[in-house]
């Protein structure tokens, strides 16, 4: 299971030529000296995106934050199954997150 959502979360990637995958064991992409996806032990996918952007997609696709070994992590929302059928819908999540962290200041 961990490697189908691995092959999806490449496929994501792949998309969006402003960056790419990073991590052996833990899979994340990075900009700006920030992480904004990950793909954890679980086989789930976690999106950074600013609160309010965060609240709406919670509300949007009946999901939460985000959990990543056993953290919750802040700013992230969980990805549900059904939305990773769609590439071109994640690559959009995906070039959304990166713009977001590309206006934080640098770490």
């Amino acid at each position: 299971m961990w490697e189908e959502k691995l092959k999806i979360y490449d496929a994501i990637v792949d998309k969006c030529p402003r960056f790419e995958r990073k991590g052996k064991s833990m899979i994340y992409t990075s900009a700006n000296g920030h992480m904004f996806t990950l793909l954890n032990k679980a086989g789930e996918i976690g999106v950074r995106f600013s609160k309010e952007v965060q609240e709406k997609y919670i509300s949007e696709f009946n999901s939460s934050l985000y959990k990543s070994y056993g953290a919750v992590m802040k700013g992230y929302v969980l990805i549900p199954d059904a939305l990773l059928e769609d590439l071109d819908k994640m690559a959009k999540l995906f070039n959304q997150s990166y713009d977001y962290v590309m206006s934080l200041d640098p770490k």
